[in-house]
C-alpha cells in the first residue's frame, strides 16, 4: 500500500470514475477522533464526477451499501471502526469484488480498531487484481490553519496570541477547534484574546469521549490516565506510573525480564500503562513519552478525579519534580498549590519568578506573579517579595490589565513599607503611561514615587524623576520636563548605580532630541550599548528606539533606520519586547513619511491587531491608517482611525501624534467645507502645541490650521501661528519642521490672496521636502506652487478663468497636450500646469488617488479653451473612461457624490451619471465594490 496526499488520491478517485475502462481504487482514511475524516468524504461527495453514482454509509446505519454492477460507482465509508460483524462482511465483500470504475474510501480511527492496524478485521481480505490500495493520514491542523478557521468566524478581531492558545489547547483537533470557536463566537466580544481561549472550557464532544475512553479502563490505567492529566505534558512511563502510585521498575521492560514480569506490581504497572494506551485514553509521541490525546482534555480528566486523589497526584508530581536538575520551579509551583502545600507553593513561585526574569523572559514572569497576587492566600511579606518583580518585569514586557489591577490594589496598602509602596508607584506610572495610554493616571503616579522614595530609595527616585521628564504626554510645559530632568541627573550621579545613571541617561538623551536640541545626537553615543549588565542594554535599547522616534518627527530619516536596526537588535538581545514593539511602531511612522506606502496599509492592519489592547504602542499604526486612507479618498474610514472608537485617545496619545491626529482632522474639515469645525480644531491644537512649548512636533499640524484660520477669516490668529511657529523652532534643528514652516508661511500667503508671494514660498517647501525625502509632502506643496502660480497667470487674464468645469467631460485622454501658444516656456500658467502634472504623477504612484485626481481636475479645469475636447463624447464602449475611473475609485472609496463634485469641479449630477455608468460597465450591485 502507498502513503499519499489527498490532491494525489482525488485526482485518482476521479480519474476511475470519469475513464473508461479505470481501474478500481480503495483508499483507507485514518485519523483520530475529530480530525475531520467525515468532512473528508462530504467533500468528495460534491465531485462533479460522484453525481449519480455516490454511496454515502455511516457504519452503524442499518442500511448496507449496494454497488450497481458494470458502472462507475463511488462508495465512502465512515468509521468503519464501528462496523458489526455484518457490516463488516459486506464492506470486506465489496472491497474483494470492486470492479473496475469502483473507487471506494474508508476512514476510521485508528486508536479505536477491534485490532491495531487493520480496518477490515482480523481475517486476511483478498484483494482483487489491478486494486489500487492508498493510505492517507488526517492530521491535526497546523497553526496556519487555525487562524483562518479563526479569521472566518471572529473576523479580524482575534489576536495572535488567542490563535496560538486556540492551536495549544485543542492540539489542532479540528473538531475541538469548531467547537471552541462556536463559543468564542458569543463569550469573546470584539476582541478574542487568549484569556477567552482559556475561559472558553472544555467542548462536551471532546469531554465526554475523554470520559468514556477512561471510564472504561481498569482502575490502575485509569490512575495513569489521572497521572497524565495532572502533569499536564508529554511524559515518561516511568514517570506517568510514579505519579499514579503504580511500580515503576517494569513500565518498560528491562534486558533481564524484557517480558515485563518482574513482579506482580510491576507487571500491574506496565498493563495500566498499555491499556490506557490500547482505549486511545493516552498517546505515544516519537521520543516515547505518553499524554492526553488533546491537551485540553486534560481539565475533563482532572474535573471527574475526587479531590483527595488529585491532591495525591499533585503531590507526587511535586516530589517527582523536586528531584530534577535544574528544579521546573514553575511547574513545581503548581503542583504545590493544587497539592495544598500553600508555603513551598509560594517559595516555589518566587524562585520561578526571578530565574525567568534574570533570563528576560518577563512575560511568563507576569503570567506567574499575576495569578499568585491575585490569591487572598498571599500573606503581606510574601506579597512585598513578589510585587517588585512583577512591577520590573511588566515595565519592559507587554501590557496586562491584570497587571495594573494587582499593582494598583497593592499600593492602595497602607501597611506597605514606603519604598516598597514607592517602588510599586514607579512601575505602575510607567504602565499607566506607556502602555495602558491613562498618561494623566500614571503621571500622578510618577509624582508620588518620586516623593516616597527620595529619601530611602534615590535611586529609584532618580528613575521617577527621570520618566517625569520625558514630555510625550500632554498637560506639562517643556520646562516642567526639563526641571525634573535636573533632578534625576542630581539624583542619578548622586546613588552611584550604574543602571540607574544608564536609565537617566537614555531619558535625557530621549528629552534633548525630543524638541530638537542637537545635544541630544552626543548624549546619546555615551550610552554604553555594549554594557555586559543586561538591564543597562535595556535602558540604552530604550534610548535608542525612544531617538528614532524623536528622529523620524524631526525629519532625520537615514539616522532613523540606523537607530531602528540597532535599537531592535539589541532589544530583542537584551529581552525587552515592549521596546521591540515601540520601534516596530516608529519604523511604520517613517515609511508613511518616505512614501513606502506599497502594502503599508496591510502591514499597520497586521500590527494594530498584534497590539490591540496596547493602545499606546498600537497608536502610530492606527495614526498611519488615518493619513493612508485619507489620501485615498476614503474618507470614512480615515475619521474612524484618526477620531473614532478605533483612533488613538486624543487626551492621551503622545503629543507628537496628537499634533498629527489634529492636522490630518483639519484637513479633512477642509476638504468638507467645514470651515468653522476646521479652524475650532486648529486653536486647540495649536494651543496644546504652545502649552507643551515642543514646536518641531507642530510640523504636520501647522500648514493645516494656518489654512484653516485664515479661511475661516481670522488671518490675525494665522498670522500669530506663524509667527509663533518660526520663534519656537528658533535655534533647534528640525529638517522636517523646517520645511514644515515654508509650506506654513506659504499656506498664509495664499490664503491671504498674495498667490505671487505664497508660489516661491510653496517651491522653497517643495525642495526642502525634496531632499529629506518626504514624497507626499514634497507632492503637496509642488501642488501649491502650482496653484499659485495659475491663480497669478488668471489675475493676468482680463476676463479671468472659469476654474468650473460642470458637465464638461474633459479628461487627461482626451485634451491636445500641446502648449498654450500664448504661454512662453517660463511663464506662470505653463510652470504651474507643469507643477501640477508632477505631482499628480507622484501621487499616483503613491497610490494616492484622492489627492491625483483633485489635481488632475484642477490642471484640466485650467487648460486653455482652444485645447480642450472637441464637442462630442468619444466611444469607450464597456471600457470606463478616464473619468469614470477617477469617479470609480473614489466613490468606491466612500466619497459622496457632493464630495467628489468638489474634489473634482464637476456638478454633483455629473457625478452622478459617472458612477451609474461606471456601475453598470463593472457589474457591480454597490458602490463600495467599485473600489480598485
Amino acid at each position: 500500500m502507498v502513503t499519499q496526499g489527498e490532491e494525489f488520491w482525488e485526482g485518482r478517485i476521479r480519474r476511475t470514475l470519469a475513464e473508461k475502462d479505470a481501474g478500481p481504487v480503495l483508499v483507507l482514511v485514518a485519523g483520530a477522533a475529530g480530525t475531520g475524516k467525515s468532512r473528508l468524504l462530504r467533500r468528495l461527495a460534491e465531485l462533479p464526477e460522484a453525481a449519480g453514482v455516490m454511496t454515502l454509509w455511516r457504519c452503524g446505519d442499518r442500511q448496507a451499501p449496494d454497488i450497481a454492477a458494470g458502472a462507475p460507482a463511488l462508495l465512502l465509508v465512515d468509521d468503519v471502526h464501528a462496523a458489526d460483524a455484518a457490516a463488516l462482511a459486506r464492506i470486506r465483500d465489496v472491497v474483494a469484488e470492486a470492479a473496475p470504475r469502483t473507487a471506494v474510501v474508508v476512514t476510521y480511527r485508528p486508536e479505536e480498531l477491534a485490532r491495531p492496524g487493520l480496518p477490515f478485521g482480523p481475517a486476511p481480505l483478498r484483494y482483487p487484481d489491478g486494486l489500487v490500495i492508498l493510505r492517507h493520514q488526517v492530521l491535526p491542523w497546523h497553526a496556519g490553519q487555525v487562524a483562518e478557521a479563526a479569521r472566518e468566524v471572529l473576523g479580524e478581531g482575534c489576536a495572535p496570541q488567542a490563535v496560538a492558545r486556540l492551536h495549544e489547547r485543542s492540539g489542532g483537533v479540528a473538531q475541538v477547534v469548531v467547537d471552541l470557536l462556536a463559543v468564542l463566537r458569543d463569550s469573546a466580544g470584539e476582541r478574542c484574546t487568549a484569556a477567552d481561549v482559556d475561559a472558553a472550557g472544555v467542548p462536551v464532544r471532546l469531554a465526554e469521549l475523554m470520559l468514556h475512553r477512561t471510564d472504561a479502563l481498569p482502575g490502575p490505567a485509569r490512575r495513569v490516565v489521572w497521572a497524565a492529566a495532572v502533569l499536564g505534558e508529554p511524559a515518561s512511563g516511568a514517570d506517568l506510573l510514579a505519579v499514579a502510585g503504580l511500580d515503576v521498575r517494569t513500565a518498560q521492560g528491562t534486558d533481564d525480564d524484557p517480558g515485563g514480569d518482574g513482579g506482580r506490581e510491576g507487571h500491574e504497572g506496565r498493563d495500566a500503562l498499555v491499556a490506557a494506551l490500547a482505549r486511545a485514553a493516552l498517546l505515544e509521541d516519537a521520543e516515547h513519552r505518553y499524554a492526553v490525546p488533546v491537551p485540553l482534555a486534560a481539565e475533563a480528566v482532572l474535573e471527574a478525579v475526587p479531590g483527595p486523589v488529585r491532591q495525591e497526584l499533585h503531590g507526587r508530581a511535586a516530589a517527582l519534580l523536586q528531584r530534577r536538575h535544574p528544579v521546573p520551579w514553575a511547574a513545581l509551583a503548581r503542583h504545590r498549590r493544587a497539592g495544598g502545600e500553600m508555603r513551598a507553593w509560594l517559595r516555589a513561585v518566587e524562585r520561578a519568578a526571578r530565574e525567568f526574569a534574570a533570563e528576560g523572559h518577563h512575560q511568563e514572569v507576569i503570567a506567574l506573579l499575576e495569578d499568585t497576587l491575585a490569591s487572598p492566600l498571599v500573606s503581606r511579606p510574601a506579597r512585598a517579595r513578589l510585587a517588585p518583580v512583577l512591577a520590573a518585569s511588566a515595565v519592559v514586557a507587554l501590557r496586562s490589565d491584570q497587571t495594573v489591577e494587582v499593582l494598583t490594589q497593592i499600593v492602595q496598602d497602607e501597611d506597605l513599607p514606603r519604598a516598597v509602596r514607592g517602588e510599586m508607584r514607579l512601575d505602575l506610572g510607567l504602565l499607566l503611561c506607556n502602555q495602558v495610554g491613562m498618561s494623566t493616571h500614571g503621571w500622578a503616579e510618577l509624582e508620588r514615587s518620586a516623593a516616597e522614595l527620595r529619601e530611602e530609595r534615590p535611586e529609584l527616585a532618580a528613575r521617577a524623576m527621570s520618566a517625569l521628564a520625558m514630555p510625550y504626554w500632554p498637560g506639562n510645559s517643556l520646562d516642567v520636563h526639563l526641571a525634573w530632568m535636573r533632578d534625576a541627573e542630581r539624583a542619578s550621579a548622586a546613588s552611584g548605580d550604574e543602571v540607574v545613571k544608564t536609565a537617566v541617561a537614555a531619558n535625557r538623551a530621549g528629552l534633548a532630541l525630543s524638541y530638537g536640541n542637537p545635544e541630544g545626537w552626543e548624549l546619546l553615543k555615551a550610552l554604553p550599548v555594549d554594557s555586559l549588565d543586561p538591564r543597562c542594554r535595556r535602558h540604552a535599547a530604550r534610548g535608542l528606539c525612544n531617538a528614532a522616534d524623536s528622529s523620524v518627527w524631526l525629519g532625520y530619516y537615514d539616522r532613523t533606520r540606523e537607530l531602528l536596526d540597532q535599537g531592535l537588535e539589541l532589544s530583542a538581545r537584551s529581552g525587552a519586547p515592549y521596546t521591540e514593539r515601540t520601534a516596530m511602531g516608529t519604523r511604520l511612522l517613517l515609511e508613511w513619511a518616505t512614501g513606502q506606502w506599497e502594502g503599508l496599509g496591510e502591514r499597520c492592519e497586521a500590527f494594530v491587531r498584534e497590539t490591540a489592547d496596547m493602545p499606546v504602542i498600537s497608536a502610530d499604526a492606527r495614526t498611519v491608517l488615518g493619513l493612508l486612507n485619507l489620501a485615498r479618498g476614503g474618507w470614512g474610514p480615515a475619521a474612524s482611525w484618526l477620531s473614532g472608537k478605533d483612533a488613538p485617545l486624543a487626551e492621551h496619545a503622545a503629543a507628537p501624534l496628537g499634533a498629527t491626529l489634529a492636522g490630518a482632522l483639519i484637513r479633512l474639515a477642509l476638504a468638507r467645507q467645514d470651515l468653522a469645525d476646521a479652524a475650532a480644531r486648529a486653536r486647540t491644537a495649536w494651543n496644546n502645541i504652545v502649552t507643551k512649548g515642543v514646536f518641531v512636533w507642530a510640523a504636520e499640524l501647522a500648514p493645516w490650521a494656518v489654512e484653516a484660520l485664515a479661511r475661516d477669516g481670522d488671518t490675525t490668529g494665522a498670522r500669530r501661528l506663524v509667527d509663533a511657529f518660526a520663534d519656537g523652532l528658533r535655534g533647534l534643528a528640525s529638517p522636517a519642521a523646517d520645511a514644515a514652516l515654508w509650506w506654513t508661511r506659504a499656506a498664509l500667503a495664499e490664503a491671504t490672496d498674495d498667490p505671487a508671494g505664497a508660489r516661491p514660498l510653496y517651491q522653497r517647501a517643495a525642495s526642502a521636502f525634496a531632499a529629506l525625502p518626504r514624497p507626499y509632502a514634497h507632492a503637496l506643496t509642488t501642488e501649491g506652487a502650482g496653484r499659485c502660480a495659475l491663480r497669478e497667470a488668471d489675475a493676468h487674464t482680463p476676463e479671468g478663468r472659469d476654474t468650473t468645469d460642470d458637465d464638461r467631460d474633459t479628461t487627461d485622454d482626451d485634451r491636445d497636450d500641446t502648449h498654450d501658444e500664448d504661454a512662453t516656456p517660463d511663464s506662470p500658467r505653463e510652470q504651474g500646469l507643469a507643477d501640477l502634472a508632477f505631482a499628480a504623477e507622484q501621487f499616483s504612484d503613491l497610490g494616492a488617488a484622492w489627492d491625483a485626481a483633485r489635481v488632475r481636475a484642477l490642471s484640466r479645469a485650467h487648460q486653455p479653451e482652444k485645447h480642450r475636447r472637441r464637442p462630442g463624447r468619444p466611444s469607450y464602449r464597456d471600457q470606463l473612461s478616464p473619468r469614470e475611473r477617477e469617479v470609480a475609485e473614489l466613490a468606491g472609496n466612500g466619497l459622496t457624490n457632493r464630495e467628489i463634485a468638489t474634489t473634482l469641479h464637476l456638478s454633483p449630477r455629473t457625478v452622478e451619471q459617472h458612477v451609474a455608468r461606471a456601475m453598470r460597465k463593472l457589474g457591480t450591485a454597490t458602490r463600495q465594490e467599485l473600489a480598485p
